[in-house]
């Protein structure tokens, strides 16, 4: 037994299965495309600042959290070690942050940021309100949309 594009299937499915495989019945996609697309749309805003998307994020937990251990920043964003290691050497390469070992436990790394870090802070507060106007959206939908993404994100975890 085939189902409409030809493929076969198992026998005993039901209607549904037909079309479980298609793009368009997908919540992952748009949520994929929707992702990329507000980064690009970050990237003029950013490469004035000569950040990216990323650095911009490291960036933002360090203007809130200047001293933060590379374990709680890895944490904190969601990324491995293998992601933010060569991605702080860069911020670092840059002046924008200095790595130290940490005063009770030299294992631990902490991340501070320099004068020229603190200075970014000035330039990347116009970011938030470009990207607003951007997106278009109401700011209670700019809620709802935040909401579900960090449930749907302690859901996966």
């Amino acid at each position: 037994m085939s189902n409409k594009t030809g493929q076969p299937h198992s026998e005993g499915t039901d209607e549904l299965s037909d079309e479980h495989l298609l793009l368009d019945k997908q919540m992952c996609f748009p949520l994929y495309s929707a992702a990329n697309a507000v980064v690009r749309a970050y990237r003029p805003l950013l490469d004035a600042l000569d950040l990216t998307y990323l650095q911009y994020v490291v960036m933002m937990v360090l203007w809130q959290s200047d001293g933060v251990s590379v374990k709680e920043l890895g944490q904190r964003l969601h990324l491995d070690s293998g992601t933010l290691t060569p991605l702080l050497k860069r911020l670092e390469v840059k002046g924008l942050l200095q790595r130290k070992r940490g005063d009770h436990d030299e294992r631990v790394r902490t991340l501070h940021l320099t004068e020229q870090g603190h200075a970014l802070y000035a330039q990347a507060e116009s970011i938030p309100a470009a990207m607003f106007c951007k997106l278009q959206l109401a700011p209670d939908e700019m809620q709802t949309l935040k909401h579900l993404c960090e449930k749907l994100l302690t859901q996966l975890q």
